[in-house]
């Protein structure tokens, strides 16, 4: 026969309050505000409270009655409410403005990459690095945020612009959702237009079907951008050819020297990677490629 553990009974009576605690705490009551009345309200439980009703108020003095700033404070003493406000006119909530903003995040790097000059100074500045025969000198982080500077560096007028006549006046409530974007549009539509070939534009006006009377306000953003694109990519390429052509010569040079010499067996790269370099730096290239690759876009 086995014998009752004295703990068991211990445990067995917490269980029970608890439950019991729980019942209690399940038992609502519902309590009205009163002014100077007591009034009775029948709860679940089946007993009497002193309580007021939905129609009773806390206000000590009526509305209008305020004559300072005093007298508005002690109007309604039991409830203080602060109302914020800003400038934007009521045209976005905070929580969709919140949304707007993320959003924008999120899309800024296909904006950059597709709206921008970044697309070309990537391209050049990679073409430089292969031509060198460096691999991974300078690495991707450097070349990347040196396009990224050089992006901010060309694009900073049509930022301002954008900045000065859509954003400001967008927050001053001047302007609605609709005419902001229109606005915002409008200088990277120039600025792509601006560095689009006219032959590209038109391949993809006539892949969609779409007349073009040659003004920049009958295409169509879904035209504008890969036309934009393509044309980036045709400029960096032709750049990067006219990058490659003096060190293509170095390396034409030492393979028919290290052939003459009988030393085949040695790789030419190896041996003309130095003189490309030195050339490179004799030459100032840096300053000489960045500051051409500016210059294509004015």
């Amino acid at each position: 026969m086995k014998k009752k553990i004295p703990g068991q009974k211990i445990i067995r009576l917490l269980c029970l309050l608890f439950t019991v605690g729980i019942l209690f705490i399940n038992l609502s009551c519902t309590v009205y505000a009163a002014q100077g009345t007591s009034k009775t309200v029948q709860s679940n439980d089946s007993t009497e409270k002193s309580n007021g009703t939905k129609g009773d108020s806390t206000n000590i003095n009526g509305a209008g009655q305020a004559t300072s700033a005093e007298d508005l404070s002690k109007l309604n003493i039991a409830n203080t409410v602060s109302v914020t406000y800003t400038s934007n006119n009521g045209t976005l909530a905070g929580s969709l403005r919140i949304l707007l903003t993320l959003t924008a995040i999120a899309l800024a790097p296909m904006i950059i990459i597709m709206m921008t000059s970044f697309t070309r100074c990537l391209i050049v500045l990679h073409f430089t690095r292969a031509a060198l025969g460096t691999q991974t000198a300078p690495p991707n982080q450097i070349l990347i945020a040196m396009s990224l500077i050089l992006t901010f560096f060309i694009m900073h007028p049509t930022i301002m612009n954008i900045y000065t006549n859509t954003v400001i006046p967008f927050e001053n409530g001047q302007i609605d959702q609709q005419q902001a974007i229109d606005s915002g549009m409008k200088p990277l539509r120039t600025f792509m237009y601006g560095q689009t070939q006219t032959k590209d534009v038109k391949m993809f006006m006539e892949i969609s079907k779409t007349e073009w009377d040659g003004k920049l306000e009958s295409i169509p953003s879904v035209v504008l951008v890969p036309s934009f694109m393509i044309s980036e990519l045709r400029t960096a390429f032709i750049i990067g050819f006219l990058i490659y052509i003096p060190f293509l010569v170095i390396d034409m040079v030492v393979a028919s020297t290290l052939m003459a010499m009988g030393m085949m067996m040695l790789p030419p790269t190896a041996i003309s990677m130095p003189f490309k370099i030195l050339l490179f730096v004799l030459a100032d290239g840096w300053n000489l490629i960045i500051g051409n690759l500016v210059r294509t876009f004015y």
